[in-house]
């Protein structure tokens, strides 16, 4: 979806309409379903792809580990998923996955509008939040950030991607010195984080140098490069989200 085409908002719509209203109303199984069934009808993960662990999506979506194996049960009797034995075995996508069969992914796709305001949100943030962090980091909290940007580089699955992303987005927010600064942005991170799909490990790795040249903003005190690069990593969510990236299927 171009932003452009965006519909306005209300003042104070954008965390309180019926379409985000309908993402919380999702069961916690069904949610793992929508997202995975999204990523693989816009074929973010691709035919014959192994799944990572349950334990490693558990912890990317924030569910149980028992949630995501119903879960992958109930989305390979949907036909998108199949269950493999031997050696070579776990969860695959199907190798002809059936397009659209999970019902739930409407409620995502009737959320576009919101996750457009919930990533305006999330840059106002981020904005103030590199800012400060280019002003306040200590050296210790900066090696802390280039470890995870090499967590993020070894990683081999999007879902272990995630979960070091999640650990960088927060540890920066800790480096502005704020004490409460946690307690404003968390929220923010979770509300998004509700509508991301898994993407190919590659797209991930190449939007991690974003993250090393934050880090290097942070080294240089320069809060005007580090606000820079903060902005243009959150704002190309617009296109790489999944409101971006195309209608799913009917």
């Amino acid at each position: 979806m171009p932003i452009s085409t965006r519909e306005p908002l209300e003042p104070g719509e954008a965390l309180t309409t019926t379409a985000l209203a309908g993402i919380r109303r999702l069961s916690a199984i069904d949610t793992v379903r929508a997202r995975i069934a999204m990523a693989v009808d816009l074929q973010l993960l691709e035919p014959g792809e192994r799944l990572p662990s349950s334990q490693q999506i558990a912890q990317a979506m924030d569910v149980s580990e028992i949630t995501v194996r119903r879960a992958l049960t109930a989305l390979a009797k949907d036909g998108v998923l199949e269950r493999r034995r031997g050696r070579a075995g776990g969860t695959h996508v199907a190798a002809e996955p059936r397009q659209a069969s999970v019902a739930e992914i409407g409620a995502y796709r009737e959320a576009a509008n919101e996750v457009h305001a919930l990533i305006d949100r999330r840059v106002l943030a981020e904005c103030g939040i590199a800012h400060l962090a280019a002003l306040s980091a200590s050296e210790e909290q900066v090696a802390g950030l280039r470890e995870l940007v090499e967590v993020m580089d070894r990683s081999e699955t999007w879902a272990e991607f995630h979960s070091a992303d999640e650990q960088f987005h927060l540890a920066v927010a800790a480096a502005t010195g704020l004490p409460s600064v946690l307690d404003h942005y968390s929220p923010i991170l979770g509300d998004l984080y509700r509508f991301y799909l898994p993407y190919p490990i590659a797209y991930l790795r190449d939007s991690n140098r974003e993250h090393a040249a934050l880090v290097e903003a942070l080294i240089a005190r320069d809060p005007i490069q580090a606000v820079r690069l903060a902005r243009e990593h959150v704002e190309s969510l617009h296109k790489t989200m999944f409101v971006g990236l195309g209608a799913v299927p009917d």
